[in-house]
């Protein structure tokens, strides 16, 4: 069976976990080794169970674990290139531990193939990944100004999705965050918005996604109901009916089952 919790999503943190058979990948630590520890506890797992750390980028809110993970573990930790290079810069005695995915090219992971593509956002090589299994498969793209091209070309098709849903437009451009601030966010190297989430929904769920989690909310600019809306009005204009969720920011989700794509508890 092939699973995906996510263990928390929002500016303040990010991490989940893609489980297939007895083949275990964290995407991101961006939350205390600790709540990772007691998240994969929850699940029946410890932190030899993981077979490797994948980074999408180097923000605090997606690498914050993982200086304590690397005392505390012995997995190894994928990223683009300029993100290896990064982490090596920012955290002592992570090179051995480092391996370069290539964007593009699928990667096999235990029971799994991995693959990355590139996303826009401030932070060099911020990447998003594809995993393949042999229930079927999962994509994540978060932290991206725009939907590119590289994701477009990997992710349709996908059985399941965790897609960014960050701000309302309206929400950023009114509230009372400095103006170098909301040009950040809205730009295009900044976060999707929920109508551009909405419209990358709708072709995911037209190539075959029937299940949606809604991730990366910001607590500022956004509300679940906010971000459930947007998607909801795209959908029924679509005429399409997947499962969509929000999730949680800072615990463990449910159980999303890729083979059924069914949120269960």
């Amino acid at each position: 069976m092939t699973t995906v919790h996510t263990l928390a999503s929002g500016s303040s943190g990010n991490s989940l976990l893609f489980s297939c058979g007895s083949t275990h990948l964290l995407v991101d630590a961006g939350i205390s080794c600790r709540r990772i520890t007691t998240a994969l506890k929850e699940l029946g797992l410890g932190l030899e169970d993981l077979d490797g750390l994948l980074i999408t980028h180097c923000h605090s809110d997606h690498i914050a674990g993982v200086q304590t993970l690397l005392k505390r573990s012995t997995f190894p930790i994928f990223g683009s290139g300029c993100t290896c290079r990064e982490l090596e810069n920012r955290l002592a005695g992570i090179r051995h531990r480092l391996e370069e995915l290539p964007n593009l090219q699928g990667c096999t992971l235990g029971g799994c193939t991995v693959t990355a593509f590139p996303t826009s956002h401030d932070a060099p090589g911020s990447c998003g990944y594809r995993l393949d299994s042999p229930d079927g498969s999962f994509g994540i793209l978060t932290d991206t100004g725009y939907v590119t091209e590289e994701a477009r070309e990997v992710l349709p098709g996908v059985d399941l999705a965790v897609l960014e849903t960050n701000h309302d437009v309206e929400a950023v451009r009114s509230g009372p965050y400095p103006y170098y601030l909301k040009s950040r966010i809205l730009g295009r190297e900044g976060h999707l918005c929920n109508e551009d989430a909405a419209r990358f929904a709708v072709e995911l769920a037209q190539s075959g996604t029937s299940e949606l989690i809604l991730a990366h909310l910001s607590q500022e600019n956004n509300t679940p109901a906010m971000a459930k809306n947007a998607v909801e009005r795209a959908m029924n204009a679509a005429g399409l009916s997947p499962v969509f969720s929000v999730a949680p920011r800072n615990e463990l989700s449910c159980t999303h089952v890729i083979q059924e794509a069914v949120c269960r508890k």
